[in-house]
């Protein structure tokens, strides 16, 4: 791998390997660059052969306008995004890291469940594809492996009391904090910025603390669940999951580049997290991969990510906001996506609710998810994803501000 060459070149030679103009992780660059083009080289040869294994969407009649010629179109476009994500890491990325570890797992995994629901939607001719509930059960899975690691793992750390201070000599000073275990987690908007998991279990007393994975654990299988469901709701015009994914993955990298430098954590004030700067090698990778499938899948879509790529893509945001101590800003930063499930959960209770009651069940949206409704209303679909999009920039700004709005 070619880590350990830019990591010996680095020690043995003290050349840059490590760092780009001294703050760029020199290997997250070349990840971004090598996604990008296994993603539009060799993504045009996934597609091409994805036509020749006629693994075409089978479009239901919805009545959207357009939808007629959308069948035929090829789909488990989400394989583009896990080869272009994954080779980048193996080549540039610490694999032993705990961190990118959890990373490869869940793009894996996700990517495994997704590609059997793909495979059953096309080749089984069934539309429902794979059962719900064995899809709940493969996300509560892996919540269940990605919290359970951050909670146990020896080195899942953060800093504590990490500081620079100017003594009266006027000198940097620099104090060096003990890294600790610990439950904390970013919370916007107020004066620390810090939540502890262990605040919610410590009314039972002192030895609570021992117990608090019983809280955190859940925490993350319902993280991991919401969010992978919400980015698969989300895909269902071209362009609109892969562009407001990169979006968000892209403010993640934002924030896993501040968590994993002391000097950036210290001035921001923000938790300082021991190893996870080399998540930013995964987090470009990612990006690269999902710009680089945007490519194909702008409209009009000469390939659909399918369920291989949405699953995939939702788990992987949700892990990389858990890892870095940012998963309570994702309602904000993946508002999107909770809007889109929020649409359909509404739909569907209110439907039952008045068909309940009424006899008749009503609807809030012409169409849930969101995205449809405004296809309904007569949008075009470029110009429904391409405000979407705008609407994802003002979230990863208002994300990023709360780094400092307290």
């Amino acid at each position: 791998m070619l880590y350990y060459l830019f990591d010996y070149l680095e020690k043995e030679y003290q050349l840059p390997g490590a760092s780009l103009f001294g703050f760029i992780s020199f290997r997250a660059v070349m990840a971004i660059l090598f996604s990008l083009v296994i993603a539009t080289v060799y993504g045009k040869k996934v597609i091409l052969m994805l036509q020749r294994k006629q693994i075409g969407e089978s479009i239901r009649d919805l009545g959207l306008q357009g939808q007629e010629q959308k069948a035929g179109t090829p789909t488990m476009g989400g394989l583009i995004i896990i080869m272009a994500t994954l080779i980048p890491v193996l080549l540039f990325a610490d694999i032993l890291n705990v961190y990118v570890i959890l990373l490869i797992v869940t793009t894996l995994w996700m990517g495994v469940i997704g590609f059997i629901d793909d495979y059953i939607k096309i080749f089984k001719k069934d539309k429902k594809g794979l059962k719900g509930k064995f899809k709940i059960l493969g996300q509560v899975v892996l919540g269940l492996i990605v919290g359970a690691t951050l909670y146990f793992h020896p080195q899942v750390t953060m800093r504590d009391h990490d500081k620079s201070i100017i003594t009266k000599q006027y000198e940097v000073e620099h104090i060096k904090g003990m890294d600790i275990k610990s439950t904390k987690t970013t919370v916007p908007f107020i004066k620390n910025n810090e939540f502890d998991y262990g605040n919610l279990i410590a009314w039972a007393g002192e030895g609570a603390k021992d117990y608090v994975w019983l809280i955190f654990i859940p925490m993350i299988i319902l993280i991991v669940t919401a969010v992978s469901n919400g980015a698969n709701l989300t895909d269902g015009i071209d362009g609109l999951a892969a562009g407001t994914s990169a979006i968000i993955v892209f403010t993640l990298g934002i924030f896993t580049w501040v968590s994993g430098n002391i000097i950036f954590s210290d001035y921001l004030d923000i938790m300082y997290i021991t190893g996870v700067g080399e998540l930013l090698v995964f987090v470009t990778a990612f990006v690269g991969a999902l710009v680089g499938f945007l490519w194909y899948n702008a409209f009009p879509a000469t390939v659909f990510m399918g369920d291989t790529g949405s699953l995939t893509i939702g788990g992987v945001i949700a892990v990389i906001a858990i890892i870095i101590r940012k998963e309570l800003l994702i309602p904000v930063l993946c508002g999107i996506f909770f809007a889109e499930s929020i649409s359909v959960m509404l739909q569907v209770g209110y439907f039952k609710y008045t068909k309940k009651k009424l006899g008749e069940g009503k609807r809030i949206f012409l169409m849930a998810p969101l995205h449809h409704h405004y296809q309904k209303r007569g949008y075009h679909e470029s110009k429904i994803v391409t405000r979407f999009w705008i609407v994802g920039i003002m979230l990863a700004i208002i994300t990023v501000v709360t780094l400092k709005i307290r």
